[in-house]
């Protein structure tokens, strides 16, 4: 049994006649009567009742050719499978991104990333690493946007950018008027940290490592955003990376002031799978982050 001869049975069925069947599948009537033939032999049973002016499928015949149909309709969407695997940026892309990056990314990179790969739809996931770790190992991420370090097996990561960080105080507070402060310094303070599981409260700890003593009062909580928010009704300091930092985000109510050099900082990366068979799609989410984290970008989008 061919594809061929089940293309020719459902013609046959259609156009009630061998010669208009032959004719809409481009065979020969013979080339075509001799197939049909055949797979009735196959099958062991008549499919086509051959009358004088038309031919009618049996009863068996009609079931052979309603299945028939169902195969090449799975054949053909195997094809346009194919098709779609080949145009890379047509499937929609199940992208994560962590928490302390997506609110200051995406409103930026969906409209980037849309000029570039119009036709590409982005299905969008925030969640801690930790997470989207698992998702992207099981399949249903086909990428993640996450802060270094990253490793795990069959897994690529690309660095997208490099984000500085600053100390965040009250506006009131006497480093407001700084111009640098030492990471060591923070632990004389009250600080405000992201509860664990976020990669960016390990990220400050391993810049401010005195934070770690257990003598120094912290608070903890879960958004950036309300890090902000409790910086500014004056509960204590914080770090903040530079995207959190952009004048859309500013509150007159909290200061930003550079740290001492060498200035602390995370490397934003995308990981994906290497046996992912879509690269030009990575690419487009490269192409559009470099777009709006270039660094002539990052100095316009910079506090003054």
């Amino acid at each position: 049994m061919t594809l061929n001869e089940l293309r020719y049975v459902v013609a046959v069925a259609q156009e009630r006649s061998f010669g208009r069947a032959a004719a809409k599948c481009f065979v020969s009537q013979p080339a075509l009567s001799v197939a049909i033939q055949k797979l009735e032999d196959e099958l062991g049973t008549l499919l086509f009742e051959r009358g004088k002016n038309e031919v009618t499928a049996t009863t068996v015949g009609a079931r052979v050719v309603e299945q028939a149909q169902r195969v090449l309709e799975e054949v053909a969407r195997i094809r346009e499978l194919a098709r779609a695997g080949r145009d890379q940026l047509s499937d929609p892309l199940k992208l994560g991104v962590i928490y302390t990056v997506a609110p200051y990314l995406l409103p930026d990179l969906v409209p980037a990333l849309h000029a570039i790969a119009p036709g590409m739809a982005l299905e969008l996931e925030e969640n801690l690493t930790e997470a989207l770790e698992t998702e992207l190992k099981s399949g249903r991420l086909d990428a993640a946007i996450i802060a270094l370090p990253f490793a795990l097996p069959g897994v690529q990561t690309d660095v997208l950018y490099e984000e500085p960080f600053r100390v965040v105080v009250p506006a009131a507070h006497r480093w407001a008027k700084r111009k640098s402060i030492r990471p060591d310094e923070l632990a004389g303070e009250h600080a405000i940290l992201l509860n664990v599981g976020h990669c960016f409260r390990d990220q400050v700890l391993d810049a401010c490592p005195e934070l770690n003593r257990q003598d120094v009062p912290t608070a903890r909580t879960n958004s950036l955003e309300t890090v902000r928010n409790m910086v500014a009704s004056g509960l204590g300091v914080s770090v903040l990376p530079r995207d959190a930092l952009t004048p859309k985000y500013h509150s007159r109510l909290v200061v930003p002031v550079p740290f001492a050099k060498p200035v602390p900082s995370r490397r934003v990366a995308i990981a994906y799978r290497k046996t992912f068979p879509r690269p030009r799609a990575i690419e487009a989410v490269r192409r559009a982050v470099a777009k709006v984290r270039s660094p002539a970008a990052a100095r316009d989008a910079s506090p003054s």
